[in-house]
């Protein structure tokens, strides 16, 4: 039997459980896919030396150059970055607070934490829907068992042992299809929450220092 045939046929055995388990499973590869490529492109080696760039403009009190880089910059980073150089060049220019890039940073958070909590959702819906498969699949069997007629076929019990047994694998795999991505994507977070962190750091006392010099 091709595989392709042979899938169909397992996907079947599964009973109706395993529709919601597949739109599970497409929701997660394609929630992978787009928070791959966000934090391929957030947090690679070229927008690291980039942002080294900058940060060391900031230190040097060349706010407009900084200004320019940061505004060329897409990414979380350039968009916090942008608006708190906008501030310390402004016609009224002072010292950023730490209130203010707090507050900015916040703004970023959602993007930064996109989709996290659907992936969690996953992790934890998947194998409950697979369990329900199994009770399902179990109670199906066992009322066959106590049914008057007699059956002829152990097929037809067989049906419903293997839908709780393919319910339950495929509600684990799904789950562990999301977790492990989740979790990856988790320590990207928080390794941007850190840099954000710092970036911002190094607005704030560069300001001060600047107004201290004046």
């Amino acid at each position: 039997m091709p595989l392709t045939e042979q899938a169909i046929e397992l996907f079947r055995a599964g009973g109706w459980v395993m529709w919601p388990l597949l739109a599970l499973s497409v929701l997660s590869v394609t929630l992978t896919v787009e928070r791959s490529l966000f934090w391929v492109s957030t947090n690679s080696r070229r927008r690291s030396r980039a942002l080294s760039k900058i940060a060391a403009l900031i230190r040097e009190g060349d706010f407009d150059a900084a200004f320019a880089r940061a505004s060329d910059d897409h990414s979380v980073y350039g968009r916090l970055l942008e608006r708190l150089l906008r501030t310390a060049r402004g016609p009224k220019a002072g010292p950023v607070s730490e209130s203010y890039a707090l507050e900015e940073a916040e703004t970023l958070r959602s993007a930064i934490d996109r989709f996290s909590a659907t992936q969690s959702t996953i992790i934890s819906a998947a194998p409950m829907l697979g369990i329900l498969g199994t009770v399902t699949g179990i109670i199906e069997s066992f009322r066959l068992i106590g049914s008057a007629q007699t059956i002829t076929d152990p097929a037809q019990v067989a049906g419903g042992i293997s839908e709780a047994l393919f319910t339950t694998a495929f509600g684990l795999a799904v789950a562990l299809a999301t977790l492990f991505p989740h979790a990856l994507f988790r320590a990207q977070a928080d390794s941007c929450l850190a840099r954000i962190e710092m970036l911002a750091g190094t607005v704030i006392e560069s300001t001060k220092k600047l107004k201290r010099a004046d």
